[in-house]
């Protein structure tokens, strides 16, 4: 019986595991010999496919659940180099806009003297300072603000 569900499973293409013989039929398949013996009792139904075995797709359903809840996101998850999300250069270059962004207004508004200003502003092209809390904060300590009238 094992050579016939090979070669119903050659007939049909699909693995000898997946062939199905109906019980009742067992006496015919054990007197068909040839490929077109098996080809009618595959036409007939007394041979066949058993259904398509898919992988189960509810673990991915989970997993998929949890990570709209922003879950499982954590540095275990994560794959790549360290600065392989928001690149160095990208984080360089938002933090210096906010900066030049923030001296900007400061200069607008006469805040800052021209001098302060460019000093300022060479000093966070420089990479002095940490981010626009740090500029306010250097501008406290040394009494750079102007008073508005």
């Amino acid at each position: 019986m094992r050579n016939k569900k090979q070669l119903a499973g050659k007939i049909l293409g699909i693995s000898p595991g997946k062939v199905r013989f109906v019980v009742d039929a067992l006496e015919d398949i054990k007197k068909a010999i040839t490929r077109s013996d098996i080809r009618g009792l595959i036409a007939v139904g007394k041979i066949k496919k058993s259904g398509s075995n898919e992988q189960s797709r509810v673990r991915a359903r989970k997993i998929a659940d949890q990570k709209r809840k922003n879950r499982r996101k954590g540095p275990g998850s994560k794959k790549g180099a360290k600065f392989s999300v928001v690149p160095r250069k990208m984080q360089w270059i938002t933090k210096i806009r906010t900066q030049r962004k923030f001296l900007k207004i400061l200069r607008e508004n006469g805040l800052v003297t021209p001098t302060i200003y460019q000093q300022l502003y060479r000093k966070s092209g420089g990479g002095y300072f940490r981010n626009k809390r740090h500029i306010k904060l250097y501008l406290t300590e040394h009494n750079l603000v102007k008073k508005e009238k």
